[in-house]
């Protein structure tokens, strides 16, 4: 037996190996250490003395929470599998491992978000580009991708995998998207050969899976990166999961041109999916906006939310269906009625897939599967393009509901060994032998009174266990009258156990007929499992469909619920939202409560809005708000505004807020930094940048300085909208210099030496922050606000003269002043000259020649 452990642990070396020894898993010499340590389970040692060998174990029953502890902790597990009944095996039970246990192959229900993908991705880089392929195992999606090698790090936080594969010479060939790799929390590296990402390893492992003898037919180009990562990533998957994997069926291929682009810190400012803070879902605009009522509709929602679409066609094509389910209330409550008894399908179809579903999970996909044609029913009339073709897709599948539903029972329980599982009259066999079985029960009742009353032993019963079968136990006070006919088996507490020839002919009977009962259950199930299994396309085809129902019927609700309108999309370059709300403080506070603001950006003179205000006064909230209605409208839903006109973007940038990045060395103006660099290096004149208190991280005149300039690159070098909201009042100035620049503010009232914030944007800048107003909110001690005030009128009074200095610097004059500029001046017409002299070509005389022109130009 312990060669069968080593032939298996040497498969499989850096797993951890459950070996399955009857009721338990057993682990082994490191492994056992490692268990013992991670697990808290005792450790013990199979032999004694100089040769013993530690050992540790998990019941068969409960296996599955130590399993998901340990892949949570980021081990690999191997579950090694005993392939026979030892009952009738010859010799040592046969075993062999069934299924390799990562992060990213888990499909335990108990380990898994039901609203959330559980992705395994795999990453190839090739000089400045990179293929990505991931894949969730518990539902069968499967997409591949190319973006440029830097771009790594942001597609792979939007994806969300839980396991990344990449090659052992990763670090070597791109180091930088190594260490990407290294910095992103809670992400397993599992690295690979190198050879199992070659093209032609690649094309035979895809070719092998799908069945096809070119990957062209998915759009994919035979010599791409993504077909030498989705390659590596199906060959992966047939060594973890020694299955088919057949609900692993396309490869989608996702054009990043199709699809609004999202950076890691922009999704992380905006809480799209987890708040920044606590990483948790609650106050995300996803909960805002979560009323679907399936868990496949409640992923959908999530990738949509993540990856909104750039062209306005397809835009519309969502909307629409939305707008038919709001506009039509008996239609949406019916579909949406009908869609609560429907259970995560993709989830059920995968375990049928891999052979892993019960009896439960075939009533349950039977069951979900019965509500198509009555939702059918209820689309028969939809007028808008994209709910006719989901109703085109909607399998009825009654074939596959009706022949589980002929087979199995309404209730069936968990274990499939046990019997219970088929309906009466399914199978005539089945029924004779459970008829034998269930006349045993009788049988042996009427036997136990028949011995009562011929011996005269009133306390005789006849009981059963594994050991001995049936016996009949006799209290120890009425052992004088056994008859001789009885044989003695054991000796218990207080009575004595016999058998009889007539007991153990009828139990040969009855154990055979249960036994032959059970296999041929279990037989019929598997049959039916694997019937289901070669619909597996059919279903997924129909669940896609269903998730997409309840997306559009629920973006539909919540309109409904909070008065969201249809925004109008094209692509021009107007953004223009009257009343404007913020969809999840809205939703967390109620309607009543919100200040409503307009928004208005375009390519003349609103191209962009510098913000100021106090602080608390709800800039930021403005700003976020119009970010997340662009977002929303191009995601297909309503938006919470009165109105609103959204000329298409291609990306959305944000900059609010900053916190250190220990891991990275990087302190909160680094951050800040970095992520503006991102902004002005990646952004066009087609996106959406929002930026809130840039250059708060450094000193005053430093962070006013970078402000002032940011604002100039994005205006006249950039082009797109931008929101900037700042402390910095100074800037306000720039709208009177740059004609696509224009000032807005957050309205204040001023009564009694108390200050109202009216959360009101209105026209025109502020010159005053209301800072020591904040802090005594704070409660900051009288005495230091009234020190404060007293600074602060000094300061103001140094620096009255800071915005005509900056400005007249701008417009190129020069400065008398003995101060540092706070901007470079514009190269000199001498400069230019100088910068053009190669003073290694040029002889002493030529050099004295060039250095009299110069002067004269200088004097002129």
């Amino acid at each position: 037996m312990m060669a069968q452990y080593q032939r298996a642990k040497k498969e499989q070396p850096d797993a951890l190996l459950f070996f399955r020894m009857g009721d338990f898993y057993e682990l082994f010499g490191e492994d056992a250490v490692t268990a013992s340590r991670e697990l808290g389970i005792t450790l013990t040692s199979r032999d004694k003395g100089t040769h013993a060998l530690p050992m540790a174990g998990v019941p068969v029953k409960a296996h599955e929470a130590y399993l998901m502890r340990l892949v949570r902790k980021g081990f690999k597990v191997a579950i090694c599998e005993q392939m026979e009944d030892p009952r009738t095996a010859k010799g040592i039970v046969d075993r062999a491992i069934v299924r390799v246990v990562t992060a990213g192959t888990i499909t335990e229900e108990e380990a898994l978000d039901a609203r959330a993908n559980n992705f395994l991705a795999a990453l190839h880089v090739h000089g400045a580009k990179a293929g990505l392929a991931w894949v969730d195992v518990s539902t069968g999606r499967f997409l591949v991708s190319e973006v440029p090698a830097r771009e790594v790090e942001g597609e792979l936080a939007r994806i969300g995998p839980a396991e990344v594969l990449c090659a052992t010479t990763l670090v070597e060939r791109a180091p930088q998207v190594s260490e990407s790799l290294d910095r992103m929390q809670g992400l397993c590296r599992s690295e690979r050969e190198e050879w199992r990402f070659e093209r032609t390893t690649a094309l035979r492992a895809l070719a092998r899976h799908f069945k096809v003898q070119t990957v062209e037919g998915f759009g994919l180009e035979e010599d791409s990166l993504a077909v030498q990562a989705a390659g590596a990533l199906i060959e992966y998957l047939e060594e973890t999961q020694r299955s088919a994997c057949e609900h692993v069926r396309r490869i989608e291929k996702v054009e990043t041109a199709d699809f609004l682009v999202l950076d890691r810190a922009t999704r992380s400012c905006l809480e799209l999916v987890v708040t920044q803070r606590e990483g948790r879902t609650e106050g995300t605009l996803l909960e805002a906006l979560d009323a679907t009522l399936t868990p496949m509709g409640g992923r959908l929602l999530r990738a949509w939310l993540l990856a909104p679409l750039r062209q306005p066609e397809a835009i519309l094509h969502r909307q629409r269906g939305v707008a038919e389910f709001f506009e039509g209330p008996f239609l949406r409550e019916d579909v949406r009625e009908l869609l609560r008894s429907v259970l995560d399908i993709e989830r059920l179809v995968a375990k049928v897939s891999t052979g892993r579903a019960n009896a439960r999970d075939l009533v349950g996909l039977a069951n979900s599967l019965a509500v198509v044609p009555q939702l059918r029913a209820k689309l028969e009339h939809v007028y808008s393009k994209v709910l006719g073709q989901l109703l085109a897709r909607l399998d009825p599948l009654d074939d596959v509901a009706e022949r589980i539903q002929r087979t199995l029972v309404e209730a069936p329980p968990l274990s499939l060994k046990d019997g219970g599982l088929v309906r009466p009259g399914f199978s005539a066999e089945l029924d004779e032998l459970v008829q034998i079985a269930g006349d045993g029960k009788s049988w042996m009742a009427r036997f136990q009174a028949d011995e009562i009353a011929r011996t005269g032993m009133a306390g005789l019963k006849v009981g059963f266990n594994s050991v001995f079968g049936y016996y009949l136990e006799v209290p120890r006070g009425q052992v004088e009258r056994v008859p001789e006919t009885y044989i003695r088996k054991q000796t218990v507490k207080n009575a004595e156990r016999y058998i009889t020839p007539e007991l153990k002919e009828f139990e040969g009977k009855v154990l055979k007929a249960e036994e032959r009962s059970r296999d041929l259950e279990y037989q019929i199930f598997s049959e039916l499992r694997d019937e289901v299994a070669r619909h597996v396309g059919r279903i997924l085809d129909t669940a896609d469909a269903l998730a997409t129902v309840d997306v559009l019927s629920a973006l539909a609700q919540r309109a409904v619920e909070n008065r969201y309108v249809a925004p109008v999309l094209d692509n021009g370059e107007l953004l223009a939202i009257e009343d404007g709300r913020h969809p999840v403080i809205e939703r967390l506070g109620g309607t009543a409560s919100f200040v409503p603001n307009d928004s208005t950006l375009d390519r003349d003179g609103r191209r962009v809005t510098i913000l100021t205000g106090p602080n608390m006064a709800g800039k930021s909230t403005y700003i976020r708000q119009t970010a997340l209605i662009v977002l929303l409208a191009q995601v297909g839903s309503f938006v919470p505004a009165r109105k609103a006109k959204i000329g298409v973007v291609d990306r959305i940038f944000t900059r609010v807020g900053a916190a250190d990045d220990i891991s990275r060395n990087a302190s909160t103006f680094m951050v800040e930094m970095i992520e503006v660099a991102n902004i002005l290096n990646n952004a066009s004149a087609r996106s959406l940048v929002v930026l809130d208190e840039v250059g708060r991280g450094t000193s005053t005149f430093d962070g006013l300085a970078l402000a002032w300039a940011i604002v100039e690159h994005i205006h006249e070098k950039i082009g797109c909208r931008t929101l900037f909201a700042t402390h910095y009042h100074q800037l306000t100035e720039l709208a009177s210099r740059l004609s696509g620049v224009c000032n807005k503010s957050v309205a204040v009232r001023e009564y009694q030496n108390e200050i109202v914030f009216l959360h009101k944007i209105v026209d025109g800048g502020t010159d005053r922050s209301y800072g020591i107003h904040v802090a005594r909110l704070a409660g900051v001690p009288p005495q230091l606000l009234d020190r404060a005030r007293s600074i602060l009128r000094d300061l103001e009074a140094d620096n009255e003269d800071l915005v005509p200095r900056i400005s007249s610097h701008a417009r190129g004059a020069t400065k008398a002043s003995g101060q540092l500029s706070l901007f470079a001046a514009p190269p000199s017409h001498v400069e230019e000259e100088l910068r053009r002299l190669d003073p290694d070509a040029l002889t002493p005389l030529q050099a004295l020649v060039e250095l009299q022109r110069l002067r004269a130009l200088l004097d002129n």
